[in-house]
């Protein structure tokens, strides 16, 4: 434990005004972030109810406030109702009083007070706002207190890391209002919670803010509290209201660049508005451009692969996404050789960290490069975007970042050189596997027994496949022929050697990996779906595919499982293996678009979107146990999800555009749908402002007659509309 030394005011001791929970919580967990800061909550608006749990307010991968509780003459309020606002800027939470007495002596009946609680998290500073107002008809006396605390605790302390040593922490008294807790880490870093009270409290502890309360019948009063995170002294903080309207502001704003999306389902509608708020409320603005944090509770921070899969889920609705991921990444791509980070040059980071156990180096994910996809990934969404946007500029700032991740996927990453991308982890606090499933036991031959390294995964194949496609297309753009015509060169060889080395005809299916003794792992799994999207995979393999993952062994009725409910090490209660996750289902099902599948969508879409509506606020989760559907029964949800996260939140949005072929072709001045189709629960779409270039435009899908029918409601600017019949892409990314 941390050592605790009181300085200023003396104070007396924390167990003066100790109050501890008297059973297990059974309250629904609540988010709120801004920028680097995020605070989980429980559905009264408190935090750490129950020890051991991952609420508190965090900023920059510490937690600043473990503990905030209200309490009403020493016991905990009544829930009424607790909900987040659409736009996710505040927590709004109605609560009661129980029944009070003094001794055997009832003074106030249940109900009576009714308390308006208000918080929300914005520029590093969490902001609540307590109104309490008396509906009886005498004047109640009652105490009002509120316990706080912090453990400084860095977030992979929180989430399990067992730490030897900690810093020295500290209260200070500095008025009868403010109090602060200190901490003074072992990274010579310190870093302070500041706690600010209006009014000021009767009493003020170490622990405790104490307000003894007079409240004539209907009269009502207002509690402020602020806790700050690190700002410096001469930060000038905004008052409740003027920050709360600022933090709406804020959301509005960032929205104004996306396109919008409104449907015939108004619970799809919900499901949209919802992954659309988290989206904004992940986006970080960072010095390279706004960059999606990955999600909440642990992977609140930049993840290369996390971003670079939400960019292109969300490409159509809002390119700049993709334009701030691509530069924030190139920035921070790896120039040396560091075992430690597994970092090698040109390699693209797979997360960041900011608290003091990886500036310790106590776990090594300060700058972190043990992802073996986010390099491809970079190359792949790079040409995503320059097609999609026509911006060359940004391509071209972009190409020696490009050019240095695709000479280390022809180098360092293949490390025997054998044309296979394989990975390996150099450090032992890193990560075993480095592909998206990376699980310690996610890579598997069919009896079980765990691969061996280094490893050459089948979707990462294609995503090289795609990103050199993409890089040719590109090259070309900018006038390198002789660059574009041997990245050409280069994926039709890798896809030659990609059919012969991964293809298992017995299992109508690419095996998950090749092995450090190149042995395939013959299991199917949903990696083999990822490639769909790739292009690597011929016709008639991709039919076969498509089939098995609509069969029984994978799809659950709510999604497809990561693992065939055939295999070894299937456990539809594991991470990664046979688990549902949205994001790899959307990448699926544009993979089933692009060999023409449009009927699969329908099918993977619907189980997605009728779990979303069993779901907490219509929140799709990073995942959901892998349990076969049952009649009358929601899906299985998996304890330690993150949600929202934002791959999850991007799913359905890639889903729709999938579903109707949406594509956009800067150079022809025409937005197109490709064999479009609307889901079953569907019967029409209406996209406001998607943009192309300057033209705004409004373009309504309608099922008619078994087909679908596009008319552009509304056009500002030069850019045409064009429907597609369906075809089969077939190996072209």
């Amino acid at each position: 434990m941390p050592t605790v030394a009181l300085v200023g005011e003396k104070i007396a001791e924390d167990t003066l005004f100790s109050m501890h929970a008297t059973g297990p919580s059974t309250r629904q967990g609540r988010t709120l972030k801004h920028g680097d800061s995020f605070a989980v909550l429980d559905s009264h608006g408190d935090i750490g109810t129950v020890s051991g749990g991952a609420e508190g307010l965090f900023h920059c991968d510490t937690r600043f406030l473990s503990r905030l509780e209200l309490r009403l003459n020493g016991t905990a309020p009544l829930l009424l109702g607790s909900n987040v606002s659409d736009d996710n800027s505040t927590l709004n939470v109605d609560l009661t009083n129980p029944d009070m007495h003094i001794g055997e002596c009832l003074f106030c009946r249940k109900d009576t007070l009714h308390i308006v609680r208000t918080l929300f998290v914005w520029r590093g500073r969490f902001y609540q706002r307590l109104g309490v107002r008396n509906h009886g008809e005498e004047e109640i006396n009652f105490e009002l207190s509120i316990i706080f605390a912090s453990d400084f605790a860095d977030i992979f302390e929180v989430r399990g890391l067992q730490r030897e040593r900690h810093g020295i922490t500290s209260i200070e008294l500095r008025s009868p209002r403010k109090v602060a807790l200190k901490y003074a880490g072992l990274d010579d870093k310190s870093r302070q919670t500041s706690i600010g009270f209006d009014p000021d409290p009767n009493l003020l502890g170490p622990n405790l803010a104490l307000y003894r309360l007079s409240l004539a019948p209907k009269a009502r009063t207002s509690i402020f509290v602020e806790v700050c995170c690190d700002q410096p002294k001469d930060t000038k903080p905004l008052a409740f209201f003027h920050a709360m309207f600022a933090a709406k502001r804020d959301l509005k704003h960032a929205t104004h660049r996306a396109a919008s999306v409104q449907t015939s389902n108004d619970i799809f509608n919900e499901v949209l508005c919802r992954s659309v708020s988290d989206l904004y409320m992940l986006m970080t603005d960072t010095t390279e451009g706004p960059y999606p944090y990955a999600g909440i509770p642990w992977y609140s921070t930049t993840f290369g692969r996390d971003g670079l899969i939400t960019a292109l889920e969300t490409l159509w609705l809002d390119p700049s996404i993709a334009r701030g991921v691509l530069r924030r990444l190139a920035a921070y791509q790896a120039s040396l050789t560091d075992p430690f980070a597994d970092s090698q040059p040109g390699k693209i980071l797979h997360e960041m960290r900011g608290g003091e156990s990886s500036a310790l180096r106590e776990v090594p994910f300060g700058l972190y490069y043990g992802s073996v996809d986010s390099t491809p990934l970079f190359v792949l969404l790079a040409g995503l975007y320059a097609e999609r946007t026509g911006d060359d500029a940004v391509l071209k700032e972009l190409w020696p970042a490009i050019e240095a991740a695709l000479k280390w996927i022809d180098g360092p990453a293949d490390i025997d050189q054998d044309g296979f991308a394989e990975y390996y982890c150099m450090t032992e606090k890193g990560l075993a596997n480095q592909g998206w499933k990376d699980s310690l036991d996610a890579v598997f031959h069919a009896d079980g027994r765990l691969a061996e390294g280094p490893i050459a995964l089948a979707e990462v194949q294609g995503y090289i496949y795609a990103a050199k496609l993409l890089a040719a297309r590109a090259a070309r753009r900018l006038g390198w022929e002789h660059n574009a015509t041997d990245l050409e060169s280069q994926a039709a060889q890798l896809a030659v050697r990609f059919e012969s080395a991964f293809w298992c005809p017995e299992l109508d299916t690419y095996a998950l990996a090749l092995d450090g003794a190149k042995r395939p792992c013959r299991v199917r799994t949903s990696n083999a779906g990822q490639l769909l999207f790739t292009g690597i995979v011929k016709p008639e393999h991709a039919a076969k595919i498509a089939r098995g993952l609509l069969g029984p062994e994978f799809f659950s009725g709510w999604g497809i499982r990561t693992v065939s409910s055939a295999e070894q090490r299937y456990n539809p209660m594991s991470y990664h293996n046979g688990s549902i996750w949205p994001h790899d289902n959307a990448l699926i099902a544009l993979g089933f678009a692009r060999y023409g599948h449009k009927r699969a969508i329908d099918r993977v879409f619907r189980g997605l979107f009728e779990a979303a509506t069993y779901m907490d606020l219509r929140r799709l989760p990073e995942l959901f146990c892998g349990f076969q559907r049952r009649q009358g029964r929601g899906p299985t949800l998996y304890p330690v999800a993150c949600s929202p996260q934002a791959w999850a939140s991007g799913a359905p949005l890639l889903m729709l555009q999938a579903s109707l072929g949406l594509e956009f072709d800067p150079a022809q001045d025409e937005i197109r749908f490709r064999d479009p189709h609307l889901p079953s629960f569907l019967d029409s779409v209406l996209f406001r402002n998607l943009r192309l270039g300057e033209s705004r435009v409004d373009i309504m899908a309608h099922r008619q007659a078994g087909n679908v029918s596009i008319e552009v409601v509304r056009s500002a600017g030069s850019s045409r509309v064009t429907v597609i019949p369906g075809q089969v892409s077939g190996q072209k990314p």
